[in-house]
């Protein structure tokens, strides 16, 4: 329950408000950005908050019980706070959320309404729907581990032990053409086995996309060069001669780390655990089935 501080509640209850809405986004880089619906840049609580045109919130429900509480927050990408690339590479994701009700005429009187996370972003006809969550969300995810034949570890992380320095495991590249933003020509990764970098990442160290990650789908080695193919993305294409830093990947089996990387003993999985055929391989017609031992 949203708890008014006495000023504005007095102000609310009279017969005319002068309220506004202000959201104050903090990305998981810990940079901060102001929003309002109001017509003026607002200083609140020692956040900028920008007047964007067409910025407005849908109807927004705080209901009792685990059930998620949603709000959409949708604008028009007019301002340089916001823009097509960033949403694109992801720094909006998880970003948080606090939405402030403010007396524009007098900023000293705000409420903090809730805090939320940013869930779903989409894009369309130039303006932006993003998503807010309710943190109670986080309670809808799987916690714990996962019994499963595949690895549930993430390649090079404090559970997988692999070292990603170990020599033959990234290689630095140039861009020769781009035919999509998806399907590359490169150089500098003739030395290596078509498929080697699938799965595995692109961090781009020049150009346009400099400092961004991309994900690499395909890696196919043939007599017109080394062509990549990148997970699809709304960025753009890179330019001719724009380098990166290229990084394997692994497909989480066992048969991969025991012969790609060498590092089956550290293996975060169950290969060798039996499915629905092992189960029920033993259930033939006519054996005696009476709570008795399977196996002498």
């Amino acid at each position: 329950m949203t708890i008014y501080p006495e000023a504005l509640a007095a102000h609310l209850e009279g017969g005319v408000t002068t309220v506004c809405h202000c959201w104050r986004m903090t990305r998981r880089d810990a940079a901060i950005k102001g929003f309002t619906d109001h017509d003026r840049r607002l200083m609140v609580d020692g956040t900028s908050f920008e007047p964007l045109a067409g910025f407005s919130a849908t109807e927004a429900r705080d209901t009792l019980g685990l059930a998620v509480d949603t709000v959409d927050v949708e604008g028009v990408l007019s301002s340089d706070e916001i823009n097509e690339a960033d949403i694109s590479a992801g720094l909006y994701d998880d970003a948080t959320v606090e939405t402030l009700l403010v007396n524009w005429a007098e900023t000293t009187q705000f409420a903090r309404l809730r805090n939320a996370t940013i869930g779903k972003i989409t894009r369309r006809d130039g303006a932006f729907v993003a998503e807010l969550k309710s943190r109670i969300h986080a309670l809808d995810q799987v916690n714990g581990r996962v019994i499963s034949r595949s690895c549930d570890a993430e390649l090079g992380d404090a559970r997988c032990r692999f070292s990603m320095g170990s020599p033959g495991f990234s290689a630095a590249g140039a861009v020769i053409s781009a035919e999509t933003p998806e399907m590359l020509h490169v150089s500098g990764l003739g030395a290596f086995d078509g498929g080697w970098f699938e799965l595995g990442s692109i961090e781009w160290t020049s150009g346009a996309l400099a400092g961004r990650l991309a994900h690499v789908a395909g890696h196919v080695k043939g007599q017109a060069g080394v062509e990549l193919t990148l997970q699809p993305s709304e960025a753009s294409a890179p330019a001719p001669g724009d380098t990166f830093l290229i990084k394997v990947g692994c497909d989480k089996t066992f048969a991969t780390c025991k012969a790609k990387f060498d590092n089956a003993l550290n293996f975060q999985g169950f290969p060798h655990l039996p499915g629905n055929d092992a189960a029920y391989g033993y259930a033939v017609d006519g054996d005696i089935f009476d709570g008795g031992p399977l196996v002498a």
